[in-house]
């Protein structure tokens, strides 16, 4: 089941970024591995030419992905917002994935300053998708304001720690009227399955993916772990009983009457 925002349809439920891989190479067999339609950009990656920057957009086909540049390294509103139209003025699109993180040990997103930036920008003609805490009623405002997505964390990025936060974005879900995104914390495929279950519109993985051992055969992997969800929430689940129900009628059963 495809899903469209702003214009564009996407069929894989997959986004995927581009830090932490070994090199190129393996990034972009990671990316065909997945099937993902989308791919993340740090964009002072793609503007300067320091090491471990030059040449990353060489291996990215953007006639096969869509490019959602984003704000890493931001620690401010200002600074986000500075970035989002240095995004755009380089042609790539009017798409951003807006961070704001002035801690530097848990990495968590700033909600204020977020919500500051993406109002500026939403009112700019920015497709904003921000990245913020599990946070029901800051999502809501992001939402009213005219935000494209929500991107809740699962758990601290980069940690692998799973689905820390699972009844904040339970709430999320609930009473987003918006597609969301699952960014962050995410370990392993059964993690991406369990949000998707839980009926989240996409999962962004980077680092359980490029930190793998072998991160094309765990894209693959994290493919088939979000379509397991999706298909499952799709289908409908049965409901959890107290007691337990037998799969077997007992009529006919010998020795019953």
């Amino acid at each position: 089941m495809t899903l469209e925002i702003a214009g564009k349809t996407f069929t894989s439920r997959l986004w995927m970024g581009t830090g932490k891989f070994s090199d190129y190479e393996t990034m972009a067999k990671a990316h065909q591995a997945g099937e993902t339609e989308l791919i993340t950009v740090a964009i002072r990656r793609v503007e300067t030419n320091a090491p471990g920057h030059i040449g990353i957009m060489d291996h990215i086909d953007l006639d096969k992905y869509w490019l959602l540049p984003n704000t890493a390294g931001c620690t401010t509103a200002e600074e986000a917002i500075r970035v989002a139209r240095l995004s755009k003025a380089m042609g790539i699109n009017n798409w951003i994935k807006l961070e704001v993180i002035p801690d530097p040990k848990y990495l968590l997103p700033d909600p204020i300053a977020t919500l500051e930036a993406a109002k500026v920008l939403v009112d700019e003609g920015f497709v904003v998708l921000p990245y913020v805490n599990a946070d029901p009623i800051l999502c809501k405002r992001l939402e009213e304001i005219g935000c494209a997505t929500i991107m809740p964390l699962a758990s601290p990025i980069g940690t692998g720690q799973g689905i820390k936060n699972l009844e904040n974005i339970k709430i999320i879900i609930e009473q987003a009227n918006i597609p969301v995104v699952v960014d962050a914390g995410i370990g392993v495929p059964s993690d991406a399955a369990l949000v998707m279950e839980m009926g989240a519109d996409f999962c962004l993985i980077n680092t359980a993916i490029a930190q793998a051992e072998d991160p094309a055969k765990m894209a693959e992997a994290f493919k088939l772990g979000v379509q397991a969800g999706r298909a499952a929430y799709e289908a409908g689940r049965i409901p959890i009983k107290a007691y337990a129900s037998a799969s077997s009628p007992l009529v006919g059963v010998v020795g019953k009457s």
